[in-house]
């Protein structure tokens, strides 16, 4: 599936001058995509595309393609200076055209690789690049880039919809796949995400990937938006349609690893360039993929520009960079024998830890208010933490520990909760150490882990009730929000990437009800500024009882600088309704019911809650002021104050 082939604009022709050179062998040449990879334009009168590879263990390197008619020996080109470039002018290779670049290798094979630079790839299971242009399209966005630029990422609202676009929703009319355009998606995904009241959508799988199944995370065209949706221009005009609605862009980056796929990067010269020559750093075992050699200034560099390009070119604003334990540790997923220590005799990565510094001080240096996120499981420390102060110099890092904790936690039957109560306190105690997100992805409900409803002990009323409670306890925490799509309705059966989510759930009273019920959690999130203003120390969180295991009760409070407009929560774990159950606040006064999750209309039991409660002077939890009322089973309740 190719692009309309159109005439080339008459652009001037590409120049790679020695300086370029110089640069990409320091590892900063930032716009290094608008020099390698194929750019249409004119060489004088005439009109062609100038193609240029990094391919220095090359014999000699030909372009073949649609524009003359693929023969191997019909455009040769030329070797520039000793980095290991190679460019030429290719007339009458127009916009639309596919193409490859053919490495004969100096013990005389000929490889027929995809371009590590293009913008637009063949619709799998073709494997050509396409000759592209991705300068045309009117950005309308301009409201929202000047915002993002003054907007503080850790006093703001995060509520991210992580998604994957071929399985969000499926054409009705049966074509092949189903996928949606970017453009078709946008309308859909636009009005859901307004209606939900989420702030950003992560987007799963963007760059261009040979297999479905990986769900984008091994990656062949890191400079292509993936084709099964359509066109570079189709993309900017999903990312510039949710831009005019207010709704931030994140995108899946993967920066740990690639596959074997021969058109790819693997061997892409007949010798191991973009990975490590040895395999015991240069192979992930566990994946069977190849893995970036950090050490090497021109892959460090060939990464890093293309963060940039996502986000220069496509205004994304943010890069959940995937993975980065693995890049991190020299043995990860590996046993004895089959890592190399660093020059320390450990196991940390030097060269990827000075990666992801260099990558991030360029990012927030060159583009304010675009975060950088980390998908980072250990304790490693310092990930948010400036890398001129010695960090890694993430905007967050996802909380990996609470999700596993939670989802430990509430998978048990609740007579086992009371002997695990600290599962869901122990986060607070490192609260402080990063800015986190807290993220259930889709990792958590793949690979037979359950979705997230069937996670949940008992009948499926009780099901229900124990998400509803557990997500109140999410969103009340600290820390931003990610929740994978589905989830807010109570999808439940497994995701997978070849079918739609089961919309059809939603005709049922248990899924609406838990869908209503997160839109007011998210419509909730977002009005009280209490719940994301300070998320990052006990500045902005209290508790009150973090102790009461035999009752598997937690209550805490949230809290603004002005401290007004706080919210005080209270979450029953267990199907024990408890009578005259007493609990310590903050302060004298009332406090107005804002949330119950036990209402009818969010599927819930109807039990009756108390609308507004006034403090009595009767110490409890070592407060003077307490409040009493009914908490019904499997409750969760917030009040404001």
């Amino acid at each position: 599936m190719a692009a309309k082939k159109t005439e080339a604009p008459a652009q001037e022709m590409v120049k790679i001058s020695d300086a370029d050179l110089f640069v990409f062998g320091q590892g900063s040449h930032y716009d290094l995509y608008k020099k390698l990879g194929a750019h249409p334009c004119t060489n004088g009168k005439v009109k062609g595309t100038y193609f240029a590879v990094w391919a220095p263990h090359a014999e000699k390197v030909s372009v073949v393609g649609e524009f003359n008619n693929w023969k191997e020996d019909a455009f040769f080109l030329e070797k520039l200076g000793e980095i290991g470039v190679w460019g030429g002018f290719v007339p009458n290779a127009v916009v639309g055209d596919m193409y490859k670049f053919l490495i004969y290798t100096k013990d005389g094979r000929k490889l027929y690789k995809a371009d590590p630079f293009a913008n637009q790839a063949e619709f799998r299971p073709g494997t050509a690049s396409i000759i592209t242009d991705i300068s045309n399209f009117k950005w309308t966005d301009d409201a929202w880039m000047t915002k993002r630029a003054e907007t503080d990422f850790y006093s703001s609202p995060l509520a991210v919809y992580e998604c994957h676009i071929g399985s969000f929703m499926k054409h009705p009319d049966g074509t092949e796949d189903g996928f949606y355009n970017y453009r078709e998606f946008a309308d859909r995904i636009v009005k859901y995400l307004k209606e939900m009241k989420y702030t950003h959508v992560e987007l799963m799988g963007i760059a261009e990937h040979p297999f479905d199944g990986s769900w984008g995370y091994q990656v062949t065209g890191y400079y292509a938006p993936t084709s099964r949706y359509g066109t570079p221009e189709d993309f900017q005009y999903l990312v510039n349609t949710l831009h005019k609605n207010g709704i931030g862009v994140i995108l899946d980056w993967v920066p740990a690893h690639f596959p074997k796929d021969a058109h790819g990067l693997a061997d892409f010269d007949g010798e191991p360039l973009f990975e490590y020559p040895d395999p015991r750093m240069g192979e992930h075992p566990d994946w069977g993929t190849k893995v970036f050699n950090f050490a090497k200034n021109e892959v460090r560099n060939f990464l890093i520009a293309n963060a940039l390009f996502w986000i220069k070119e496509f205004h994304i604003d943010g890069l959940r960079v995937d993975a980065v334990a693995s890049m991190l540790y020299l043995d990860y997923g590996r046993r004895d024998g089959e890592w190399i220590p660093n020059k320390y005799g450990k196991n940390e990565n030097l060269d990827a830890i000075e990666f992801f510094k260099h990558l991030n001080s360029v990012v927030h240096g060159a583009f304010k208010g675009v975060m950088t996120i980390a998908e980072e499981s250990t304790a490693w420390p310092n990930v948010t933490k400036p890398a001129e102060e010695g960090g890694l110099g993430f905007t967050f890092k996802w909380n990996m520990g609470w999700m596993h904790d939670f989802c430990d936690y509430m998978k048990l039957d609740p007579y086992f909760r009371k002997n695990n109560h600290n599962k869901m306190t122990f986060a607070m105690s490192y609260n402080n150490a990063e800015h986190y997100i807290m993220p259930l992805s889709h990792d958590e409900v793949v690979h037979l882990k359950c979705s997230m409803v069937n996670k949940m002990p008992g009948y499926m009323v009780d099901k229900y009730a124990n998400l509803r409670v557990g997500y109140t306890f999410m969103f009340g925490h600290s820390g931003k929000k990610l929740l994978f799509m589905g989830q807010e309705f109570g999808q439940e059966r497994e995701w997978s990437e070849a079918r739609e989510l089961d919309w059809a759930l939603l005709t049922e009273p248990l899924n609406k009800g838990m869908q209503e019920y997160v839109k007011a959690l998210l419509n909730m999130y977002r009005k009280y500024n209490c719940l994301f203003e300070n998320d990052s120390d006990w500045g902005g969180f209290e508790w009150i009882n973090a102790n009461d295991g035999d009752r598997s009760i937690y209550t805490f409070f949230r809290k603004n600088k002005e401290y007004k407009n706080n919210l005080v929560f209270v979450l029953n774990m267990t199907p024990m309704e408890r009578t005259e159950y007493r609990m310590g606040v903050p302060n004298k006064g009332k406090y107005k019911l804002v949330l119950n999750s036990c209402d009818e209309k969010f599927g819930g039991s109807g039990a009756s809650v108390p609308l507004t409660l006034t403090a009595e002077q009767i110490p409890c939890d070592g407060r003077d002021y307490s409040i009493s009322f009914t908490l019904p089973a499997y409750g969760a309740l917030v009040y404001s104050f």
